[in-house]
């Protein structure tokens, strides 16, 4: 066997204990090839592992690689005019009605070649993972057609041939209605919307189906119906749901055992409980809270009272959230939402990996992958405090330095 130590390195494991962060201090960890084999302190590591290759970390912090559960990193152009529009007082809702908002990254993403959107992606992709992210999960959602859906999530999975990164897809091609079907609503989910769901699946595209329920967008009943379709697919659902007004879209997608409902700034009581009862993660992505300046935030202490599992995500989006970094996304959620760095730290790994229903990553433990982060602090804690810096030191992926 060819083994990899780490030693002289302190873990944030993040396994879910009584310890806070799983913290275990003077550790090794024992890599073999692309899994962790063995973690703990250094004095009850076996002897199997002393004639190993040892690897000096001097001391550092090591974590789980981050993981951004919640992205819409390919699309083509940009919304700064709308950026300008909000600030002169339009708000989100508005500029969608007024064909804004997704239509106006609909018209650029159809129009763009597969490599084009592949070469506006890349630099987002490669700033996530400069702050020690492994996985990032990317949406279709822009396209709204059967090209240009097909087209979002091939460019998606070539992204992980051009980077050491892991991406899962999710198809959103109910993320807004184009302009072709306005008021047909119900026609679009039938003729292309569904339709393209199974030819991508068949296509080897797709690992999971998302849908905006919202009254901007779709309710609760069309979603169902693409969400029935996902399931005789055999394909796991999340939702966007509650982020501009409580439709009860958390709780209908609870009864699908949803992975994740994601935003949920105006979710009640009762959708917490349902999330909670079917294991759904809640995904909080404070980067749109703040660029689109809500009032309403999310229901931290009710997800906290229900044991709802928190995850944290950049929403790397063009219109509600154009940024391209987890650790702004930690400070964002301890400052405004009153997460503490513990939560936003879990939020970004073992939370994360459950919101996207990956069971070998975001935690330090036997049998994981080994995709780690060696940080520049002294506590886990300074990772949600510091704001515009990034203490990377290291990042390993599939044990890779």
């Amino acid at each position: 066997m060819s083994y990899k130590v780490l030693k002289n390195c302190h873990l944030a494991t993040m396994r879910a204990d009584r310890t806070p962060y799983g913290r275990i201090e003077d550790a090794v960890i024992v890599l073999e090839k692309d899994r962790i084999v063995w973690a703990g302190q250094a004095t009850e590591a076996p002897d199997k592992y002393q004639s190993a290759q040892h690897i000096d970390i001097g001391g550092r912090l090591v974590t789980p690689a981050l993981i951004d559960c919640h992205t819409h990193v390919i699309f083509a152009g940009n919304r700064a005019h709308e950026f300008e529009m909000r600030l002169n007082g339009a708000s989100y809702e508005q500029v969608a009605r007024a064909g804004g908002g997704i239509v106006s990254t609909v018209t650029a993403t159809r129009a763009a070649t597969q490599d084009a959107l592949i070469s506006e992606a890349l630099p987002r992709v490669d700033a996530l993972i400069a702050e020690g992210v492994s996985t990032i999960e990317i949406k279709s959602g822009y396209g709204l057609n059967q090209e240009a859906e097909l087209k979002m999530l091939r460019a998606a999975r070539q992204i992980a041939q051009l980077r050491d990164i892991h991406i899962t897809t999710t198809y959103l091609g109910a993320h807004a209605v184009p302009p072709e079907y306005t008021g047909r609503e119900d026609a679009y989910i039938d003729e292309v919307c569904i339709p393209t769901l199974r030819l991508a699946q068949a296509q080897g595209l797709v690992d999971a189906v998302d849908a905006f329920c919202e009254g901007i967008a779709f309710q609760p009943a069309q979603v169902a119906r693409v969400f029935d379709a996902a399931r005789a697919l055999g394909l796991p659902v999340k939702i966007h749901a509650e982020q501009l007004s409580n439709l009860g879209g958390a709780k209908m997608a609870a009864q699908y055992c949803a992975l994740s409902a994601d935003h949920i700034e105006y979710l009640d009581a009762e959708g917490a409980a349902a999330m909670a009862q079917a294991g759904t993660v809640a995904v909080i992505l404070p980067g749109a809270f703040y660029t689109l300046r809500e009032t309403q935030a999310p229901p931290i202490s009710t997800l906290r009272d229900c044991a709802v599992p928190m995850a944290l995500a950049s929403d790397c989006n063009p219109g509600s959230s154009p940024m391209t970094s987890l650790l702004l996304t930690m400070n964002m959620a301890c400052t405004l939402f009153r997460m503490t760095p513990e939560e936003a730290l879990c939020g970004v790994t073992r939370n994360a990996a459950k919101a996207l229903g990956l069971k070998d990553r975001g935690q330090i433990v036997a049998g994981a992958r080994a995709d780690l982060v060696v940080w520049n602090v002294e506590h886990p804690a300074e990772l949600s405090y510091r704001i515009g810096f990034n203490p990377l030191h290291t990042r390993i992926f599939g044990g890779k330095f």
